[in-house]
């Protein structure tokens, strides 16, 4: 069996070798990148053989579509009620229809799963307040993004259910049962229509559908709707101010230092510095155990200067919790522990870019230690 597969590999390389040299022999051409390209010759290019009068055939770019054609094309279902037809459906219909068809793949009540997004996690109108919420600040839970809190017009939803779902057999729902389903999934959100309360025995109809109002209709930006739409984002973007950016020379091709004027210079606090006062401590013995308690809050200072690469979502650091980690750390002797530490190591910024003292900064360690045992 081995001497099989060893004749199998050195006959590729006899073939890639000779393919390489074929290939060495026909005329090529550098392109613009730096590479090369081999044009056909005498019905090849480099070792391979060209259909000839395919390569030079016409590219045939389709025609304009038909009136009718459109039509039957253009289904989607406007925030304004376009393509919105009549019907209507109850919660209490669209929670079983949900069951029959949805819930293998949303869960329970929308709560989602097996790769299937979740439609609901609660009432709407506070979920939506959670979309500032930083995912990198410990004391908050990260935004809440679902139908009812994210999606800025329900119109969308009644669209993709009629056109998309179920999975597995598209566009077979009616129009009452669109309705039905999406009065359910506005009942699981906690959804108010026109000041009432979207409950168990709400029927939802076309009129009543127009009425609704999302949470988070105003919160995407540019606006995209209506007739002047591509004009308006077009003026938007043009200006880097609306989002944050800077705008460079667009129409000078930039080689070097392209971002020189606008680069903003972020800088580490202590970064490189060693003249400290007091001076650094060149003790070697073992630190006492620290009173967290005398003026000096650890946990605080730990949280603003520490956790960003330390915690659990670190950038390489030692992870404070990993006892693996931290016990190959303090192997080394805290007096060098210590003066890593306050001097600063690799790329971490003298005393981690904190403006404690050597004391208060040994204080950190100790805590970030007893973390990890």
């Amino acid at each position: 069996m081995f001497k099989l597969d060893r004749k199998s590999v050195i006959s590729a390389f006899v073939v890639t070798v000779a393919t390489v040299a074929v290939a060495s022999s026909v005329p090529s051409k550098p392109s613009i990148d730096g590479g090369v390209y081999y044009p056909i010759v005498n019905g090849k290019t480099g070792p391979y053989l060209v259909n000839t009068q395919s390569a030079g055939m016409k590219i045939n770019n389709g025609r304009v579509p038909t009136a009718n054609e459109i039509k039957a094309w253009d289904k989607d279902i406007m925030p304004d009620g376009t393509g919105l037809p009549e019907g209507s459906g109850s919660v209490e219909d669209g929670e079983t229809l949900y069951e029959e068809q949805c819930v293998m793949c949303h869960g329970d009540f929308g709560s989602g799963g097996g790769g299937y997004p979740a439609l609901a996690k609660g009432n709407a109108y506070e979920l939506q307040k959670t979309l500032k919420n930083q995912r990198n600040k410990p004391d908050t839970d990260g935004p809440v993004r679902v139908f009812g809190s994210y999606w800025p017009q329900a119109s969308t939803l009644w669209w993709y259910i009629k056109d998309a779902m179920p999975h597995t057999k598209s566009k077979t729902l009616s129009s009452d049962e669109t309705y039905a389903l999406v009065a359910y999934i506005l009942n699981i959100n906690e959804f108010e229509i026109d000041g009432e309360e979207v409950d168990d025995e709400y029927i939802l109809d076309r009129e009543k559908f127009l009425k609704i109002k999302m949470p988070n209709r105003n919160g995407f930006e540019p606006n995209i709707d209506g007739k002047n739409a591509r004009e308006v984002v077009r003026k938007y973007y043009a200006n880097p101010a609306n989002f944050g950016a800077k705008k460079v020379k667009p129409n000078k091709r930039c080689m070097k230092n392209c971002q020189k004027k606008t680069a903003k210079v972020v800088r580490i606090q202590n970064g490189g510095i060693s003249a400290f006062e007091p001076p650094m401590s060149v003790e070697r013995d073992l630190p006492k155990k620290p009173d967290y308690d005398q003026g000096f809050n650890v946990l605080k200072n730990y949280e603003d200067n520490c956790m960003p690469c330390h915690g659990a979502d670190g950038m390489g650091a030692p992870v404070t919790g990993d006892k693996e980690v931290w016990a190959e750390v303090i192997s080394k002797g805290m007096s060098t522990v210590y003066k890593n530490g306050i001097e600063g190591i690799r790329g971490m910024p003298a005393k981690g870019g904190a403006s404690a003292s050597d004391k208060e900064f040994k204080m950190l360690v100790d805590y970030m230690i007893e973390k990890s045992k």
